[in-house]
């Protein structure tokens, strides 16, 4: 099927449109953080007492008596990052945006990209955010709940979050 040349313009006339009222509400929605889309809002400020820098955590399954576990999508921006922390039950991270890092304790730091999958064993010290560079965002699972979700220890300093 061959286009006429009005219709191929015309075409392109309303993907200018539509990409532009994308571009648009990101910046009005304040959403406008990260290159590639995200899935999930940004949510709401974390606590300054457990982050170094500017990070947002968004609440995607809560804990439960029945099942748990508890979910949280979590962006961190440039520079930011957790303090050093373990999960009694374990925790999986699933880095669904951007690039960071992660470490526990005693081993090299390690860099994190959208489409990995890091294991956190229980009892595991360790600690993980967003690289210098770029902005990170993660879905955070904390499983075996009963025994807690998460103990917060000292703040990762910046020595050690530049170490690579």
């Amino acid at each position: 099927m061959v286009l006429e040349a009005s219709a191929v313009e015309a075409a392109a006339g309303v993907e200018r449109v539509v990409v532009g009222k994308v571009f648009e509400l990101r910046f009005q929605t304040n959403n406008f953080y990260m290159a590639d889309d995200t899935i999930f809002p940004k949510g709401e400020p974390a606590s300054p007492d457990h982050f170094t820098g500017t990070v947002s955590i968004y609440t995607l399954v809560p804990n439960n008596d029945k099942l748990h576990f508890t979910s949280t999508s979590v962006t961190f921006e440039a520079g930011a990052r957790t303090n050093w922390h373990k999960h009694s039950g374990g925790q999986v991270l699933i880095v669904t945006n951007g690039a960071g890092q992660f470490q526990e304790s005693g081993k090299p730091v390690q860099s994190i990209k959208k489409g990995d999958v890091v294991t956190v064993m229980p009892g595991t010290k360790h600690w993980h955010g967003a690289s210098p560079n770029s902005a990170l965002t993660h879905i955070a699972v904390n499983m075996n709940t009963q025994n807690g979700i998460v103990d917060w220890l000292e703040r990762v300093t910046d020595e050690e979050y530049n170490k690579q």
